[in-house]
């Protein structure tokens, strides 16, 4: 709880329904080292893939403005924290749909997400599956997240994103905030100064 109230107390964590999420989400779930679970710091989940630091987590999902009832598309969905952050926001009549494309941590995400019961109250679902190519079943989406860096907004989500929508997504060392205003016009606005590990091809 200190983490949270420090995030709070800095800034980086203000909307009501995500400061809920945080607190009812623990992060400790979703990290191999519990002990480092309320460390503000990026941790190895394995794969040479990362838990993002809690700070950036608290700015992306600030950026998005995920709403109850939203279907929210979380690409590089990890250990499955942001999957479950989000899930946690859209509630009962929300959907969130995460994809990873390494087996091992989507596997990974899905144990930890479990103890939540998102997914058997059919809000959350699992797809292995290379990111960048979104999940076209279950679009369009009204928010798109994106963990892992790219080094340009793919294209598939850019068509999956519904006109009104919004994606975040980091594109090099920035996080980038791209809204959909027309069906090929987008504005965007991006904040400097983050790492990411990169978003993850298919071999």
């Amino acid at each position: 709880m200190n983490l949270i109230k420090e995030l709070v107390k800095n800034g980086w964590l203000k909307s009501v329904e995500i400061i809920r999420a945080f607190e009812s989400v623990q992060r400790k779930d979703f990290v191999i080292d519990k002990s480092l679970a309320d460390v503000d710091s990026a941790l190895p989940i394995g794969y040479d893939q990362t838990i993002s630091q809690p700070l950036v987590v608290a700015f992306m999902l600030e950026k998005l403005e995920p709403k109850a009832g939203e279907k929210i598309l979380d690409v590089g969905s990890g250990s499955g924290w942001t999957t479950a952050l989000l899930s946690h926001i859209v509630g009962q009549k929300g959907r969130v749909i995460g994809l990873e494309i390494i087996k091992g941590l989507k596997e990974f995400g899905e144990k930890n997400i479990s103890k939540y019961n998102f997914i058997k109250q059919g809000i959350t679902e699992f797809h292995l599956t290379d990111g960048r190519e979104g999940w076209k079943k279950e679009a369009p989406y009204d928010k798109i997240l994106c963990s892992a860096e790219a080094k340009e907004l793919p294209k598939e989500l850019k068509k999956q994103i519904k006109v009104g929508g919004r994606i975040v997504i980091p594109i090099e060392n920035s996080i980038c905030v791209f809204d959909k205003i027309s069906d090929k016009e987008f504005l965007k606005k991006c904040y400097p100064g983050f790492v990411f590990v990169p978003l993850v091809k298919t071999k």
